[in-house]
């Protein structure tokens, strides 16, 4: 019997161990799936060279058309007459001995040759062949004429390259109210350090007005020195010569003649923004200059992108809204851009894009259900929506669009941080509950009605504190123009001393630096809102430390004002 049992003991062990060791060694390790993800990035990467390789191929193809054009106006002037030329050239070789004659024939002989052999040449770089690919002069011929159309007749950066991700915000001159500084707050804020250095933001200005684009570059300059000289942030404007006759276009759908301009210049405003920016990056995201988006957005987009199963996708929705929030892997750029440029005429960019996905994915002897179904492996959709429109005033003239995301959510009204143990006080009249202590504890954001000039907001330090940075953001997503403008940040140092004529007095011999103004009570301005509502800095370590800081309004404003964020940073805090 003990024999039988230990048989029965061995065989269950015999049947069962396999079992558990095939459990024990399909468990996924961590650093397999960490692996995945290197591998899943690396094969980015090698798709991002392979679209090099094609960019190259594109420029190749365009200075093919043009030694071809070239070799066509020299053959052309080849075959005119040389009229009265040949006529003094004859009568000069019957004057000339028959040496000479002989000289100069072979002289002209071997001239001929190397003019042939060149041509040769060239001809093989052309192609040789009657067969050419279609390129962009295609599309648009007048370009033929315009070498110079092709490249941004402004630009302002650091020309960043071999990043991530790349993000195209185009911009044109609005009617009324602008959305584009508060876009551009929103975007930047919601990049972390290690995000700024692995993305650029490309801001296009669609105006061929240079007094325009200058005016509108400085100011984007003034508030995002930093992002521009560090590469994150770059800024063009397309010449003239890049838009055919838009007073020619031919008016379709019922559309009156300025929609027609209007939408027709928009495909060629994002072909020329996705053109410039296809070399920069793995992913290209087309955003507008009237939306916000929610902090994070980039990793979110990442993690989103490299966790698809299959490489079939063509466009990554991060937005139910238009053209917003849109990824394409660049690789795909160029075949959207040369959709658009074929069709730029004829309908608006976003029925455009549709078309792109009916063409590649539906049956056209299937139902709607079925097209539908085909198009969502190209185009899948994330929730919760990442971006949402902000504007009321649409870039075409006249138009009012008020669109508004619901799979965007409620965003926050104001961001709370710690901040140092202060009293604060303020001259603005505060409206209903919304008072400057819940603001600076970070429980509500502060709200007081239309500010004056000398209007001030007070915080004062229950002990001397060294600034490590500071950051006030006013206005917020439901009252976008409730900011502070044309607002000073001020601090009091404290080595100052109150003299009887009531003014205070530095105590150092040098107050004066770079971009600080020692004011007359005492205090140094050390920064200024910017035009998205915003002032930020960090003051310099020479001021030592303070025991007040004011914000100070130096002229009228024109609106109720919000303050949806207060950041002190004491130094040596985290």
């Amino acid at each position: 019997m003990a024999v039988r049992r230990n048989g029965v003991v061995l065989l269950t062990a015999l049947i069962f161990l396999p079992f558990f060791w095939f459990m024990l060694s399909s468990r996924p390790a961590p650093e397999d799936a960490d692996l995945e993800q290197r591998l899943t990035e690396l094969r980015e990467r090698l798709r991002f060279a392979e679209l090099q390789n094609q960019a190259r191929s594109k420029e190749l193809q365009a200075l093919r058309e043009e030694i071809k054009a070239a070799l066509t106006e020299q053959q052309q002037n080849s075959h005119r007459p040389e009229g009265n030329n040949n006529a003094g050239a004859s009568r000069t070789g019957k004057q000339l001995s028959g040496d000479k004659q002989h000289h100069t024939r072979t002289h002209l002989s071997n001239k001929e040759k190397e003019q042939e052999e060149t041509k040769r040449k060239l001809r093989s770089l052309v192609g040789g062949g009657d067969l050419q690919l279609p390129s962009i002069y295609n599309y648009m011929p007048h370009l033929r004429e315009k070498p110079d159309a092709l490249q941004p007749a402004f630009h302002l950066g650091q020309g960043r390259t071999g990043v991530s991700f790349v993000l195209g915000i185009p911009t044109i001159k609005r009617e009324k109210e602008s959305y584009l500084m508060q876009s551009l707050a929103s975007i930047l804020d919601g990049l972390s350090d290690e995000e700024k250095d692995d993305c650029v933001i490309v801001l296009f200005i669609g105006e061929t007005e240079q007094e325009y684009v200058n005016r509108i570059a400085d100011m984007v300059k003034e508030s995002y020195k930093a992002p521009i000289e560090s590469g994150l942030l770059e800024i063009i404007s397309p010449p003239a010569g890049f838009y055919p006759d838009l007073d020619s276009l031919k008016e379709t759908f019922g559309d009156p003649r300025e929609r027609v301009k209007w939408r027709t210049k928009q495909n060629l405003d994002f072909s020329f923004l996705m053109m410039y920016c296809q070399p920069k990056g793995q992913f290209y995201v087309q955003l507008e200059d009237d939306v916000i988006g929610k902090p994070g957005y980039i990793s979110t987009m990442k993690n989103f992108a490299l966790q698809q199963k299959t490489e079939e996708w063509m466009i990554l929705e991060f937005s139910q809204l238009g053209f917003i929030g849109k990824l394409f892997k660049t690789s795909d750029l160029s075949l959207v851009v040369e959709f658009f440029l074929m069709f730029h005429k004829d309908k608006p960019i976003d029925w455009l894009l549709d078309h792109i996905f009916f063409v590649k994915a539906c049956h056209p002897e299937k139902d709607n259900k079925h097209c539908d179904r085909m198009k969502s492996a190209l185009r899948v959709r994330f929730k919760p929506s990442l971006f949402q429109h902000i504007g009321t005033f649409s870039s075409l003239k006249g138009k009012i669009q008020k669109l508004k995301d619901k799979d965007f959510g409620k965003q926050p009204l104001h961001r709370a941080h710690t901040n140092p143990p202060a009293d604060v006080s303020t001259t603005l009249e505060v409206y209903q509950k919304y008072t400057l202590g819940k603001c600076y504890l970070g429980e509500n954001f502060f709200w007081g009605l239309t500010p004056t000039k000398g209007d001030t907001i007070v915080f004062s330090f229950h002990s001397p504190i060294v600034i490590e940075k500071y950051k006030f953001s006013s206005g917020n997503t439901e009252h976008p123009g409730d900011k502070l403008i044309n607002t000073t940040v001020d601090v009091l140092p404290e080595n100052h001393e109150q003299k009887e004529g009531g003014i205070l007095q530095d105590n150092r011999e040098d107050n004066t630096k770079t971009g600080m103004i020692r004011l007359d009570d005492g205090f140094i301005q050390i920064g200024q809102f910017n035009a998205a509502g915003v002032a930020e800095g960090e003051p310099d370590k020479s001021i030592g430390r303070v025991r007040q800081l004011r914000l100070r309004c130096l002229s009228d404003g024109k609106a109720w004002v919000i303050l949806s964020e207060i950041h002190i940073k004491p130094d040596g805090t985290r």
